[in-house]
């Protein structure tokens, strides 16, 4: 008998261009911001950026902490709005992901715009 493994939160891996996205959601977005990108409303499509909130440090033990990082889905430039655009496809918003926004938000200034599950 064969099993099939599934995400925790249920979602189905999906790949488009080559690109292994974590949810048919997240390779929805992501059609949509090439499309938008193709029509220079969007530039400098970045997938999975990583952003550092809390760097390594030595705590009071002198033991290393490890750096405390944020991977948001997509960041880009919004040509219109001359701004960087941050953004993450949650279908499940997990007590450490509304953590991470916090701090985001706080080191960077710029918020995340969460696209629902579709």
């Amino acid at each position: 008998m064969a099993y099939r493994r599934y995400n925790k939160y249920g979602n189905k891996k999906v790949i488009v261009d080559g690109i292994k996205f974590d949810s048919e959601a997240e390779s929805l977005r992501y059609k949509e911001l090439k499309i938008m990108e193709h029509q220079g409303l969007i530039a400098q499509l970045v997938l999975q950026p990583e952003f550092e909130l809390l760097p390594k440090f030595k705590n009071c033990a002198g033991k290393t902490v490890q750096a405390i990082r944020y991977k948001a889905d997509f960041k880009y430039w919004d040509v219109l709005n001359k701004k960087y655009v941050v953004e993450d496809v949650k279908g499940m918003k997990t007590d450490v992901y509304k953590l991470k926004k916090k701090m985001f938000e706080y080191r960077y200034g710029i918020p995340i715009i969460e696209i629902g599950e579709k």
